[in-house]
């Protein structure tokens, strides 16, 4: 049966905050509180965590997933970015943004696009996930709070923890979210493209 923790969106108590880091540490599942929506977490390196998601969601292993990272110099180490994408990556970050990158050699292959070799990251703008971030010292592997036959993400963490507790070891309530998730924008070409309108404006991307 998973844990739940309260912790406060805008001054998370940094005891809870390492406690859902170790639980990380330690291989779990984690639902966290995002500026999009609620998401599922884990280690980058757990693989056995990472199927567990694709089971809860019954995704496919062409599903992107998203690194969630705590900065833009954390994000520079799993993605190559030229000069004018860092640029419009720094305009907007933290923000509600999944950008679409060409991943380096930091990244396992099973995380990555398998033809493109690509990979979603973001830097969330949400006072529980940075913290989180900044304890673990690594990105969070994370995918939207999404369940099979849903149309919307899950929003309340007390239902959120009735409907899961025993698929994951942590739900974190962090507070109302919303049910808009990131805007997605595609920068691994020459131009960018739109992959999915969110929440992000679109008007620093000029789509």
């Amino acid at each position: 049966m998973s844990q739940f923790f309260s912790i406060h969106p805008e001054n998370p108590q940094a005891r809870l905050i390492k406690q859902a880091a170790d639980i990380v540490r330690r291989g779990g599942i984690i639902i966290y509180p995002t500026d999009s929506c609620y998401a599922f977490g884990c280690s980058l390196d757990n693989k056995e965590a990472l199927d567990r998601i694709r089971r809860i969601r019954q995704l496919d292993d062409k599903h992107h997933f998203t690194l969630a990272c705590r900065d833009l110099s954390q994000l520079g180490n799993y993605a190559r970015v030229d000069n004018a994408t860092y640029r419009l990556l720094k305009a907007t970050t933290p923000g509600n943004y999944t950008f679409i990158l060409l991943a380096t050699k930091e990244v396992p292959r099973r995380v990555s696009h398998p033809k493109k070799l690509t990979i979603g990251l973001r830097v969330p703008d949400h006072p529980v996930a940075l913290a989180l971030l900044e304890e673990l010292g690594e990105p969070l592997l994370s995918s939207s709070l999404l369940l099979p036959d849903e149309e919307y993400p899950l929003t309340d963490a007390w239902e959120i923890r009735d409907r899961l507790e025993h698929d994951v070891d942590l739900v974190i309530e962090g507070g109302y979210c919303g049910t808009d998730p990131t805007t997605v924008v595609d920068l691994s070409g020459e131009e960018a493209v739109l992959l999915r309108e969110g929440k992000g404006s679109l008007a620093p991307f000029g789509l």
